[in-house]
């Protein structure tokens, strides 16, 4: 298992350090040049200025030397700083945009699983009747849905219209902190960017489960008298979780993209917010490192997701 455990993580380290290098590429291939985002426009800079600045920004070497650069800086936990925050370090600004995001997502895993699991057995149970139909029906429309148009029929719906829902933000301004206040603000973008993740796994529970019931032990399960009730729950769903487990994690990915659209739509103030801020304000150090960050979480993430499945699935060998 150590061994196993310990190729998963070389294997993860070189993805993101091609991530590193794929978006340190993009953002030099977009239109304009670096050294904009540094300069005052209300305050103009003769070419020798501009050249000074360039050169201790080390925008003035080649684009492998500039890369080899940044990473060895990163490898020591500096990110460098903002440049439209007050020259905050990047590091610190990222970290401080985790727990909301990680709140939101774990709420919207939390809420995804529940309804998957529980939708998928009724589909699979029922198989073919109204019920399963449109569950289908649904979880189609949950897998064919962007998250931006999840998050604005949401809001319109619930908070413009229905007036349910506050429309954004992760407290109300000007109250005290509450657990209660807090709750009121997220469940309905966790329930929204939940969406999608609750429909694939409703889809391949429903699959899995069909599967199992198939299978020779359960037919002499049920054979032997055993009640329908512990032939589902004791016998097969055990065995039909096994896929899920799998998909839960390669979903993260997934929940990183909704969160960006999530947050951006519902002011939330996490690492999905704080991206799309730089972004548009063209800020290459925050970008950089949010970017880090974040592929760092997705592949922690899916390292311990395979060894969740290797150890809850005997028929797996590692080594």
């Amino acid at each position: 298992m150590l061994q196993y455990s310990l190729r998963r993580l070389i294997i993860g380290m070189g993805m993101l350090v091609a991530l590193s290098m794929l978006i340190f590429l993009l953002l030099r291939l977009t239109p304009g040049d670096p050294i904009d985002a540094y300069i005052d426009p209300n305050l103009p800079m003769s070419p020798s200025d501009l050249a000074d600045l360039r050169r201790s920004l080390g925008l003035d070497q080649p684009l492998p030397a500039q890369y080899l650069g940044w990473l060895q800086q990163a490898l020591t936990g500096n990110l460098g700083y903002s440049i439209k925050r007050l020259d905050q370090p990047v590091l610190g600004l990222v970290l401080s945009r985790i727990g909301p995001t990680v709140l939101l997502m774990g709420t919207a895993l939390a809420f995804a699983i529940v309804a998957g699991i529980t939708f998928g057995v009724i589909g699979a149970v029922r198989r073919n009747s109204l019920a399963d139909l449109s569950l289908s029906v649904i979880a189609l429309a949950g897998i064919s849905s962007p998250a931006f148009l999840s998050a604005l029929i949401g809001l319109y719906i619930f908070s413009v219209r229905l007036h349910w829902m506050p429309s954004g933000g992760m407290l109300t301004p000007g109250e005290e902190f509450s657990l209660g206040d807090l709750l009121h603000h997220l469940i309905l973008p966790a329930a929204l960017l939940s969406v999608a993740q609750a429909a694939l796994i409703m889809r391949y529970m429903r699959a899995s489960l069909l599967e199992v019931l198939n299978q020779d032990y359960v037919r002499t399960a049920r054979a032997k008298g055993v009640r329908e009730f512990w032939v589902i729950t004791k016998h097969a769903l055990r065995n039909a979780l096994l896929p899920i487990v799998t998909l839960i994690g390669s979903t993260i990915g997934l929940a990183i993209g909704g969160a960006i659209f999530i947050e951006s739509v519902f002011n939330w103030p996490g690492m999905g917010l704080l991206l799309v801020d730089a972004v548009q304000t063209r800020d290459y150090p925050v970008i950089m490192g949010a970017t880090l960050v974040i592929g760092a979480c997705v592949i922690v993430v899916n390292l311990l997701t395979d060894i969740t499945y290797a150890v809850v699935d005997p028929r797996i060998k590692v080594g």
